[in-house]
């Protein structure tokens, strides 16, 4: 499965990006969907997850309320609605995905195995 994240960009404090993450290859062996960031100098972080299904959806609490996380197997794209955007939120966003479908919202790096290529975020104050 190869992982290919676009959307990112240069926007101001309190504007709006939308990411996308389009899955090809064995798209059948992608199943929980998640986004992270990381911005220089600092360690990756989890910003959202998706289940297989949608039904479970995971936030970190920086973005509640800004950030929507949704997917569209059809088209084998998840998507990360980032609105509100503050400077704190620059970084490069990298999308993944698990090789199985959890019972449980998953927010740790290590359960997933596929990785996109980041995407570069830029919030200028």
């Amino acid at each position: 499965v190869q992982l290919q994240a676009s959307g990112g960009g240069l926007v101001q404090t309190g504007g709006s990006v939308r990411l996308s993450c389009a899955a090809s290859g064995r798209t059948g062996s992608a199943y929980d969907m998640g986004w992270f960031r990381q911005a220089p100098g600092k360690e990756r972080e989890f910003v959202a997850s998706i289940s297989w299904l949608g039904v479970r959806i995971s936030y970190a609490d920086s973005v509640k309320g800004r950030f929507t996380i949704s997917r569209d197997n059809a088209k084998n794209t998840a998507y990360l609605q980032m609105n509100g955007l503050k400077p704190e939120d620059t970084a490069e966003y990298y999308c993944a995905a698990t090789t199985r479908p959890y019972s449980t919202s998953i927010t740790g790096a290590d359960e997933y195995v596929y990785w996109g290529q980041g995407t570069l975020v830029t919030v200028s104050s």
